[in-house]
């Protein structure tokens, strides 16, 4: 078996994997490099924390350079563009998510409206959010037959592009001193929702967040600080924790690196970034340690904040170092 082949196998036994039992539990949650910038879409509760329209978009290639036979892509691949805002009339605010996660042959597209009542408590503000979205799931059988041992299984003859969409809730808790630190518990997919079919039954499984984050000032000299953070992720099968620390310099150009427990394969990634004015640009590189044939995993973000005047009663617990 070559290199190609190998590949595909790969991604066919994992696809195939998926239909192996009567329902189909979908893949864990996206998750990025990138986690404390990411805080809007697996905690509903966060929204309206910042001190204007915030607008975040990832995008991570992971594995680049793993194809099938024929050239296609099949390593997993993950987009994601969320935006929220602080709407004083609702006492809070509102945000959306849009995601795509896209693993061998198997494709999941999400959307999601947040809303968070947000109230001053002690040194800080707590936020309390809902969420409420879709999520659709798609698996390519064609794809499939192209790499199968045996292509007259039953389970893939005559099948082209199976398809389920399902409702997804969640809530969260989001409470932050500003310019010191941050901690937030969330649960997305709550209702678990499955929709069986005639071919695809599609279920989800769901998802328990707990994040933190502070900010060391350098008291001799504050134009530095390292910013640490952490993330775990549990759906009770499986628990990752992703711990990351940042170093930055005027809150303008940073460095660091983020490392994932559950991650065999490829567990430690490099950060940089920049701000320029209201914009932040990051870039994370996940080293490869696999023989796969990977060059390793890219990851872009891109954070644009449109500042708007708050009345003066809640403008001191804004903070825009968190995206």
């Amino acid at each position: 078996m070559n290199l190609s082949q190998f590949k595909i196998y790969i991604a066919s036994v994992f696809t195939l994997s998926l239909l192996a039992s009567s329902a189909v539990i979908a893949q864990q949650e996206a998750q990025y490099a990138h986690n404390m910038f990411h805080n809007a879409a697996i905690n509903p509760a966060f929204v309206g924390s910042l001190n204007g329209i915030c607008a975040t978009g990832l995008a991570r290639q992971q594995w680049v350079g793993f194809k099938d036979q024929n050239g296609d892509k099949i390593a997993p691949e993950t987009y994601s563009i969320s935006i929220n805002s602080p709407i004083s009339v609702l006492h809070g605010g509102i945000g959306g998510t849009v995601y795509s996660d896209k693993l061998g042959f198997w494709n999941e597209i999400g959307v999601s409206l947040s809303y968070a009542y947000r109230v001053d408590v002690g040194m800080g503000n707590l936020g309390i959010g809902v969420q409420f979205g879709f999520i659709n799931g798609k698996i390519d059988f064609t794809k499939l037959i192209e790499g199968a041992l045996d292509k007259g299984d039953p389970l893939l003859d005559g099948k082209a592009q199976e398809s389920d969409m399902l409702l997804n809730f969640g809530f969260g808790l989001h409470y932050f001193i500003p310019n010191k630190f941050y901690v937030g518990l969330s649960s997305t997919r709550l209702s678990e929702s499955s929709s069986p079919g005639d071919i695809l039954a599609y279920k989800t499984k769901r998802h328990y967040y707990f994040s933190a984050g502070y900010i060391f000032t350098f008291q001799n000299n504050p134009s530095w600080e390292i910013d640490p953070s952490i993330l775990v992720k549990s759906d009770i099968t499986k628990t990752q924790i992703d711990i990351a620390a940042l170093v930055k310099y005027n809150n303008k150009v940073w460095a660091g690196v983020s490392y994932s427990t559950i991650r065999v394969v490829d567990p430690l990634s490099i950060l940089v970034g920049l701000s320029i004015k209201d914009i932040k640009i990051g870039y994370a590189y996940t080293i490869p340690s696999s023989n796969l044939g990977s060059s390793g995993s890219h990851e872009v973000m891109v954070g644009y904040c449109f500042k708007i005047d708050m009345d003066k009663g809640r403008r001191s617990y804004k903070n825009t170092r968190f995206l």
